[in-house]
């Protein structure tokens, strides 16, 4: 490559070797630098000629010296240094150059759904499909107390009764039905005794989990920048219960080990402070606003799992055309535009085929003209599923609270084992609590006892890139049954309602294909993958 090579001394060379991945190339990367010295050195290269490798020698190879390390003086240092970047330049885009890895134990499901709502950050969260939920660690079940309820005896054991039936009932099915279905789904002789027996497990904990109350404690894994972690404490600080508020200062606390000058703003009365309280006002104001408005509409029955397209943009083909177009031209958009209504159906359908491209997997995906075209659907499912559903974190979701107005799944394969009776009275069980806790507590904390079989009714606006990916993802064989019918329903809408043939033609890797075992193909893969040699554990 034409680039000017740098040159440093032997004892530059010392001091930088431990800190970039290589000294010679155009491309490196920083390893073994806290996380504050490397967003104060990258703040200071957007102002600065100098190359990176030489503002670290210059300005801050001191701070990461290991005497400095050893002392302490380097992280301070560093942290004045990034607040005198930041007061000089500021630039809150100097907080998206720290970034932390953060695990969270023992969260209820509601606290998940808070810590996985920003869309800059990575998550992985315990599976209730992969890991049973039948073990009681500390010789409780994994469940949350929430402290409003702690504070009310009387309520509190009702609580722990109430949840202590939904667990047994749990464990006490896990076997049973991996029984009912190894008996109906025999081993392939080409499969492993491992591949079957993992896979058995999934379907029974898939069926199962609708048991599981909202309460259920779960891992989650974060990967999020310093800018991502503000945004998301200043939210949790406002939220209306008390295991969010908790979990925030105990993260603030623990990411402040790590990135402290970053987060400086979060409890400061003037600046987090003010800014928490405005979203706590806005949103207790608009609840009010609202119970107001809508006091006249009648209750709601109990309604089946539903997907409707509550809106679209009926020119979202010939803009999705235009936008394809756009780069390869010198014409205005809004010309192009006109030009693409104008066009045949099938002019603008060969369009969106050659822009999509020849797709040989569906993570080849077509390029941001599909952005242009958009649809918001409104779904009641299932709590279990809309967990799975909500972590497609770049399209904008928005869930109503849970309650039991909109009745409960059941799966198919629940009367068949025998489970019914059982089903219905944890179900029944859930409900009643419900309605206890919002009398003593309020609605927002009665969430905690309900069954994630209950139904919960949420939109989903997305664009037509992010609907190809959702919905071909989650059709997948290997999905969950519930939320595989979701998306199926989704591509018919867009198809059929929206009349976007084009764009749902380009959603090739729909998989309506009917399964019996869903993991089993997966389980076969990773086998496959794993290649010869000991089976792993799986506890």
């Amino acid at each position: 490559m034409d680039v000017v090579r740098e040159e440093f001394t032997e004892d530059e060379r010392a001091i930088l070797a431990p800190h970039f991945t290589n000294l010679d190339g155009p491309v490196f990367a920083l390893v073994g630098l806290p996380e504050v010295v490397k967003g104060a050195l990258f703040a200071r290269y957007s102002r600065s000629p100098k190359s990176l490798r030489r503002l670290f020698l210059d300005e801050f190879a001191e701070t990461a010296s290991p005497q400095a390390a050893d002392t302490g003086a380097g992280v301070r240092r560093a942290e004045q240094l990034y607040e005198r970047v930041f007061l000089e330049y500021g630039d809150d885009s100097v907080a998206q150059l720290g970034g932390v890895h953060l695990a969270c134990e023992q969260a209820s499901q509601i606290l998940t759904k808070v810590l996985e709502r920003g869309r800059l950050a990575a998550y992985l969260e315990q599976s209730t499909r992969y890991v049973p939920y039948d073990d009681r660690p500390g010789g409780r079940w994994r469940y949350h107390v929430p402290p409003e309820v702690e504070a009310l005896p009387d309520i509190a054991a009702r609580y722990r009764s109430t949840l202590d039936r939904a667990f047994e009932t749990y464990a006490k099915w896990l076997g049973p039905l991996q029984d009912f279905y190894r008996e109906r789904y025999p081993k392939d002789p080409a499969d492993s005794d491992f591949v079957h027996r993992m896979t058995i497990r999934a379907k029974a904990c898939d069926t199962l989990r609708g048991l599981l109350p909202v309460a259920t404690r779960t891992n989650v894994g974060i990967y999020a920048t310093a800018q991502s972690y503000e945004q998301l404490l200043l939210r949790m600080r406002a939220h209306p219960l008390l295991e969010v508020r908790g979990f925030g200062d105990l993260m603030l606390e623990e990411l402040r080990k790590v990135i402290p000058a970053f987060l400086v703003r979060v409890d400061r009365p003037d600046r987090g402070g003010a800014w928490s309280d405005y979203l706590r006002d806005t949103r207790e104001a608009t609840a009010n606003l609202a119970a107001r408005l809508l006091a006249r509409d009648p209750a709601s029955r109990p309604q089946p799992s539903s997907v409707t397209l509550a809106s679209f943009d009926p020119d979202g083909e010939a803009k999705v055309v235009a936008a394809a177009l756009y780069e390869h031209s010198s014409i205005p958009f809004s010309t192009l535009l006109e030009r693409a209504r104008r066009m045949t159906v099938a002019e603008r359908a060969e369009t969106i085929r050659v822009y999509a491209g020849d797709r040989t997997n569906r993570r080849h995906r077509p390029g941001r003209a599909f952005e242009a075209a958009g649809y918001r659907f409104d779904i009641l499912c299932d709590y279990g599923a809309f967990r799975d559903l909500q972590r497609h974190r770049p399209l904008t979701i928005e869930w109503q609270r849970l309650s039991p107005e909109h009745g409960f799944s059941v799966s198919p394969d629940v009367e068949p084992a025998g489970a019914g009776t059982d089903w219905a009275s944890v179900m029944e069980g859930s409900a009643a609590l419900f309605d206890v806790l919002t009398e003593r507590c309020g609605p927002v904390v009665a969430q905690y006892a309900l069954s994630m079989a209950y139904h919960v009714r949420f939109t989903m606006e997305l664009n037509a890139r992010e609907a190809l990916h959702l919905i071909e993802l989650r059709s997948s064989p290997q999905g969950h049954p519930v939320y595989r019918a979701i998306a199926w329903e989704m591509h018919r809408l867009i198809r059929e309602q929206a009349g976007h043939e084009a764009i749902a033609g380009a959603m090739r890797f729909v998989d309506r294909s009917e399964v019996d075992l869903e993991r089993l193909d997966a389980e076969r893969l990773t086998e496959a993958r794993r290649g010869p040699g000991p089976v792993p554990a799986r506890s």
